[in-house]
């Protein structure tokens, strides 16, 4: 027996790189998944390829930062797919810059998709976890809210506050039988990542600094994430709830 048979999964920005690698381990191993995007040929792309492959899976429009988009998308993914037994909340975007040359138009955006979109998932699925007394929630952080990353220190403060806030909803419904952690990519190859370099003026000098800073010599590619993904997700972490654990290459080695 696959070790998801029967679960749905939903899995935001699952039209991205980390998404959806992430959308098609889940997939492979028995989940029925809902590809949940902005872009919607995005997420319809990476759910035909799964059917193509025998799998179970459906695209649904979804801005995380809309609280009416994310209900209907969750009220459709439970009417097709049934309940949400797993939520991995990984959507995410970012800017570029030192701190003072942001602006708070700026600010409200990430803090409005790094942050609140999260929370409007969560506050959308854990009643029904809560119901059924299981479920397992993945939230995707970063780094850099391990150990701060310069030129995105509104980021980091978003991405700081999910672990917080997971820690917290942890502790809340342990008794719910729901479990509650948090991966934290390093550097990875997505377009997000391309982003960073671009804004950094010198994207290949970037790429060498950041492949000798990893010990294991490499940056990050999507595929490397959803095993740590899958593990949180999967009954072999049914007695862990409330950790962070970083997938970075080594990068930081920090408690």
């Amino acid at each position: 027996m696959q070790r998801f048979e029967s679960k749905t999964v939903v899995v935001t920005g699952g039209g991205g790189g980390i998404g959806g690698a992430t959308c098609r381990r889940f997939a492979r191993e028995g989940a029925k998944v809902a590809v949940y995007d902005m872009n919607l040929e995005a997420a319809e792309k990476v759910a035909s390829g799964i059917r193509e492959e025998g799998g179970q899976a459906q695209a649904f429009c979804c801005d995380i930062t809309d609280r009416a988009s994310v209900d209907k998308a969750v009220e459709a993914t439970q009417q097709s797919l049934g309940s949400v037994d797993v939520l991995v909340n990984n959507a995410g975007w970012d800017v570029f810059k030192p701190f003072t040359r942001t602006e708070s138009a700026q600010w409200d955006k990430l803090i409005a998709i790094n942050l609140t979109g999260a929370l409007h998932m969560h506050h959308a699925v854990l009643p029904g976890m809560a119901a059924r007394k299981a479920g397992r929630i993945v939230n995707i952080a970063s780094d850099a809210a391990r150990v701060g990353s310069s030129g995105e220190a509104v980021y980091a403060a978003c991405k700081g506050g999910l672990v917080a806030f997971s820690k917290t909803i942890a502790r809340e419904h342990a008794r719910h039988g729901i479990t509650v952690n948090v991966v934290c990519p390093g550097p990875t190859d997505t377009a997000l990542f391309a982003d960073y370099k671009e804004g950094a003026g010198n994207p290949e000098k970037l790429m060498e600094a950041f492949t000798r800073s990893i010990p294991l010599g490499r940056i990050g590619q999507p595929d490397d994430l959803p095993g740590a993904i899958l593990y949180f997700a999967s009954d072999d972490a049914s007695f862990v709830t409330g950790q962070v654990l970083s997938v970075s290459g080594g990068l930081t080695m920090n408690g």
